[in-house]
């Protein structure tokens, strides 16, 4: 009877979420099991979903799109079916995720890469009920800033002198990497004294960019910036100068996305110029929005159903060595159940920004 007696107060004691049964959530994760970006993306958001009570799991595809679509079918389509199908539309994968979801009950979100505007166009959305909308960040200023940091800190071209830019970018069939690619392309008409000689797809793989920079070095020996759309393309590429017996940072300025902490760690010690960051917690955003849909507060209430968060920002020294410190703690310093629409006022907004890591 005092043995009843205990378990029973013990269940009282803990909070509702974790007598409920907690909501179920699959994130089809694209990247490699090994790769910086994505696994510190699902780190983020493990460490959301712990703060808010919810039951996350990952499935990496190894950067194979048919094993995403196998992992969907699973959660879509087999006996354990999650509350919420978490994907990104890489390799434009989404609509095929979509028409797989019809009548199972789960409800989706994708994140990072949105649906084209094609895709759109293709789809009707009122066929699919349980798509609850997408969160992505601004790429577009993501890769128009980049090129204007390596600009500044390059410091003034004389008239009628040009910069020779190499440009690596990611997959083809990445809307982000389009978007970023479009940021670049905006940047060179604002500045015509950069001269883009040629732009490759190293795949955001270090190892294939390694190999392109090798070849491109030797094709325009007076390259003076490149433009990497993530930091293991550009690491490669660092590599690859230094085989060539020249310093990045000093004869040759780089610029790059994300905040591996190779990447960090190239920025304090100056050899990446430019480093942009901020968009590897979009998906713990996705978990307090996940949570609060759980709740019956629709995320197109607190700022609409397709979110652009603007997440990126030029990450300097200083914010560098803060993100290596954050990088190695298990809850990020973020309280994520205070993010939640919970109890706010009609018109709160989500307040989602790299600098709720910075407190």
């Amino acid at each position: 009877m005092l043995k009843v007696l205990c378990k029973c107060l013990l269940v009282l004691s803990m909070p509702f979420w974790a007598v409920a049964q907690a909501t179920s959530v699959v994130f089809l994760n694209p990247g490699n099991s090994t790769e910086a970006f994505w696994v510190s993306y699902a780190q983020f958001m493990q460490a959301a979903a712990r703060d808010l009570g919810l039951d996350l799991r990952v499935r990496y595809s190894e950067r194979n799109p048919e094993a995403t679509l196998v992992q969907a079918r699973e959660a879509l389509q087999g006996t354990e079916r999650p509350d919420y199908l978490v994907l990104v539309n890489e390799q434009y994968i989404a609509p095929q995720i979509l028409r797989l979801s019809q009548r199972s009950g789960v409800k989706l979100l994708i994140v990072n890469n949105a649906l084209t505007a094609d895709q759109t166009q293709l789809l009707d959305a009122g066929k699919y009920p349980n798509w609850i909308g997408s969160m992505v960040a601004n790429d577009e200023e993501a890769g128009y800033l980049m090129l204007k940091e390596l600009l500044r800190l390059h410091g003034p071209v004389t008239e009628g002198q040009t910069l020779d830019l190499l440009a690596f970018s990611g997959a083809k069939t990445t809307p982000a990497a389009q978007l970023r690619e479009e940021g670049l392309r905006r940047a060179l008409v604002d500045y015509p004294q950069v001269r883009l000689r040629q732009m490759v797809y190293g795949e955001w793989s270090r190892q294939r960019a390694f190999e392109q920079a090798t070849q491109l070095f030797k094709r325009y020996p007076q390259t003076a910036l490149v433009w990497s759309a993530n930091d293991e393309m550009a690491l490669g590429a660092m590599d690859a100068l230094q085989e060539d017996g020249r310093t990045p940072g000093k004869d040759v300025l780089f610029s790059a996305v994300n905040s591996s902490p190779e990447a960090l760690q190239a920025r304090l010690d100056g050899r990446l110029s430019a480093l942009v960051a901020g968009h590897f917690t979009v998906g713990g955003w996705a978990m307090v929005v996940v949570h609060d849909d759980a709740l019956g507060l629709e995320m197109a209430g607190h700022g609409g159903r397709e979110r652009k968060l603007g997440l990126f920002q030029l990450i300097d020294p200083a914010l560098a060595a803060q993100l290596l410190q954050v990088h190695g703690r298990e809850d990020y310093g973020v309280d994520f159940r205070a993010l939640s629409a919970q109890g706010k006022p009609a018109d709160y907004r989500y307040p989602f920004s790299l600098q709720l890591l910075m407190r």
